[in-house]
């Protein structure tokens, strides 16, 4: 199945390592126009060396203010693929105030703050669009010391449902993707011991982890016009773990 982006401008968080990188990639190779969003500027910068067409954007979504500004002047947006996130593991009775704000912060109201700026921009302009909220299995599935990540993604995946409701008569699409473990560079390093990797893996029909490429895959196809009708959902990309 072919997909091609030509015409259209994608805006990707978290766009400096691993899903968000590879689906900026992705996208530029089907054509898009990107701006890749990230707090880390090195990260930044290989991304430009590796693909010179992207427009790099820097700033900490955390930062409410420094958001609206920097995505002040990015233009018209077509295709959005909030990723950016962050993971503190602790267990529930350990969780610290500090620790919880931050993940809420990052994995819930920054995907609020920039859906907000871009679908108000989709709706001004009359031509629709498609967002993609990345999520995970944890949203629907209780995981020892992720009380608030799993927390976050529950949230997310509710307000994937909310904004597909609201944006929907505006002809804005939004969904999320929910995988397992991806094997990440950072996945990688977590789950490399076959002892713990065993743990997650026997509870997964297929017997492995999710690879960059299949979360890519899916994302693209949420976006595409493949999915016109799709509007609303949580695909899980976890080899059959929910299923269980």
């Amino acid at each position: 199945m072919e997909i091609s982006f030509a015409g259209r401008r994608a805006l990707v968080t978290g766009a400096g390592k691993g899903i968000g990188r590879a689906t900026v990639l992705a996208l530029v190779r089907c054509g898009a126009k990107v701006t890749a969003v990230t707090r880390t500027q090195a990260d930044l910068d290989s991304l430009t060396l590796e693909c010179p067409s992207i427009t790099p954007v820097c700033v900490d979504l955390e930062d409410w203010e420094a958001t609206a500004v920097a995505l002040r002047d990015v233009g018209p947006v077509d295709l959005l693929v909030n990723n950016a996130a962050c993971a503190m593991l602790q267990p529930f009775l350990e969780v610290t105030p500090e620790q919880f704000d931050k993940s809420f912060s990052v994995n819930v109201k920054a995907v609020f703050h920039v859906s907000q700026v871009v679908a108000r921009g989709m709706k001004a302009r009359g031509t629709g669009g498609s967002i993609v909220n990345i999520s995970s299995q944890a949203s629907q599935c209780a995981l020892r010391d992720h009380a608030v990540y799993c927390a976050t993604k529950g949230a997310l995946d509710m307000l994937t449902k909310v904004m597909a409701l609201e944006l929907g008569p505006h002809q804005i699409r939004v969904n999320s993707v929910n995988p397992t473990v991806v094997m990440t560079e950072m996945g990688r390093l977590g789950w490399s011991d076959p002892d713990k990797a065993k743990t997650m893996t026997s509870r997964i029909p297929l017997g492995r982890f999710a690879e960059v490429e299949d979360v890519v895959n899916s994302i693209l196809f949420l976006l595409s016009d493949k999915s016109n009708m799709t509007n609303g959902v949580t695909l899980a990309v976890d080899g059959g773990f929910l299923a269980c």
